[in-house]
């Protein structure tokens, strides 16, 4: 059983300096934290904030993250989908989320504003009703992936083929249709 720690706020922690203690944390904050490198093996947050955080590379095997949101965070190549799946919840703003993995996991109602998801895994996650608003998908993977009812209307460069995605009653703009005409080879002007 997890330590638990509640209600704290953590911040200019430095993953090799002072890294956290192993436990489950519920309501914390941490600010202008660098955990690059990091390991969250086993670790759980619930309803916690991070914000002004480097999370690059960190290992998050079996880690829980309940609720947890992340804002102007940089947390390139990140393994969600070796996270704990239950009550996997997460939210993005003003992060940097590129080369991630967030293969098969449920992101239903996900927000991702104003984020960087440059070559991230999609592939077979439940994405509906997630909102990626003013967030650029430059070689982001979706295959098999669950869009319906999912908000890409101010989302940038994504490459989505309606054939092989759930895209039912999913939202995009009339300026970036290209993006699922792509794999057809059609030429727009």
């Amino acid at each position: 059983m997890l330590k638990s720690i509640e209600n704290e706020r953590f911040s200019k922690i430095k993953s090799g300096d002072s890294p956290l203690e192993k436990a489950e944390y519920d309501y914390c904050q941490f600010v202008d934290c660098d955990f690059s490198d990091a390991n969250f093996r086993d670790f759980v947050f619930a309803e916690c904030t991070f914000t002004n955080c480097n999370l690059s590379n960190a290992t998050i095997i079996n880690c829980g993250f309940k609720d947890v949101k992340f804002i102007n965070c940089k947390a390139l190549g990140l393994q969600f989908a070796n996270c704990n799946p239950f009550l996997f919840e997460v939210n993005f703003k003003d992060c940097l989320l590129n080369h991630c993995s967030f293969y098969k996991l449920n992101l239903k109602k996900a927000n991702f504003e104003n984020c960087s998801l440059e070559e991230s895994d999609f592939v077979e996650a439940n994405l509906t009703e997630a909102v990626f608003k003013n967030s650029n998908l430059l070689g982001a993977i979706f295959e098999n992936s669950i869009l319906e009812k999912a908000d890409f209307k101010t989302a940038i460069n994504f490459r989505i083929n309606p054939s092989t995605n759930r895209i039912t009653k999913a939202i995009f703009s009339s300026e970036n249709l290209s993006g699922l005409l792509l794999d057809f080879k059609i030429i727009i002007k």
